[in-house]
């Protein structure tokens, strides 16, 4: 009788941890918000799915301030946002994590000759009071104005430090950072800024003051023109096991090398 119920514990207790890892590993991970943390995320995605087996992971590029209002509203589990987060948002419910640093490159044609622009010349462009690029170095061509559309972290990023809030003379206000980088690559006139992340080699990005942006220069706070991503989420609310899991990956020492790789700098 004795060596029946030991039997039977034994059976009760394998199953009781089968049961446990089959927890631990099930479940999803819904992520809303900003287009240049595509590959940030994208990379700490597919790891975080690769080491935990049976656990979801989406990434919806929509935008910072999409984002922001989705983990807001209860669409997504984190939202990822490319700015600090505002008072206001913060007082609405919502907490920020840093999770790393990013450079904001102004970006131009490969073809442009110009290769370097202080903070006060990169102003008074997209402000208009600068229109030619002969008049900065470059070749007789009208300066063509390129930036992302309200409520983008990038663009708020980029006003902010240059201090054009709302004084920019757009050419044309794209919705994804990918989308500046194709149009600047396709118009030798053409101005942008984009993720340091993302840049490819279809654009040229230029010195700051003198200072290549890289991911040492943004570290050590030489190149000027960067600003932070960020996890978002629901103060005082509790994530689900596997939206907590990826968060404290995410976070942890073991994320910085693919956060690197994906030209970001990682805080943590």
């Amino acid at each position: 009788m004795k060596k029946i119920l030991r039997i039977a514990l034994a059976a009760l207790l394998a199953l009781t941890v089968l049961a446990s890892c089959g927890k631990s590993n099930s479940g999803t991970v819904s992520t809303d918000g900003s287009t240049s943390m595509q590959k940030v995320i994208g990379a700490l995605g597919e790891q975080f799915q690769a080491d935990h087996k049976g656990i979801t992971f989406t990434y919806n590029p929509t935008g910072s301030g999409s984002g922001i209002t989705a983990v807001s509203e209860g669409r997504c589990d984190i939202g990822l946002s490319s700015r600090a987060l505002k008072d206001a948002e913060k007082q609405s419910g919502l907490t920020e994590t840093i999770l790393a640093l990013d450079g904001i490159a102004i970006i131009v044609n490969p073809a442009n000759p110009v290769d370097d622009l202080d903070t006060a010349t990169i102003a008074k462009i997209y402000t208009g009071e600068i229109t030619n690029w002969k008049d900065v170095g470059g070749a007789d061509g009208e300066i063509v104005l390129i930036g992302r559309e309200a409520g983008s972290g990038t663009r708020d990023g980029f006003e902010s430090i240059t201090d054009t809030k709302d004084a920019c003379k757009y050419r044309q206000e794209l919705t994804s950072t990918g989308d500046v980088i194709t149009t600047v690559a396709g118009n030798p006139n053409a101005i942008g800024y984009a993720s340091l992340a993302s840049i490819k080699d279809s654009v040229k990005a230029l010195k700051v003051g003198g200072v290549t942006p890289t991911e040492d220069t943004v570290k050590d706070g030489s190149y000027v023109i960067q600003r932070p991503f960020v996890l978002v989420t629901k103060t005082g609310v509790k994530l689900s096991d596997a939206a907590q899991k990826f968060f404290d990956y995410a976070t942890s020492s073991e994320a910085a090398p693919l956060i690197a790789k994906a030209g970001a700098v990682a805080v943590h």
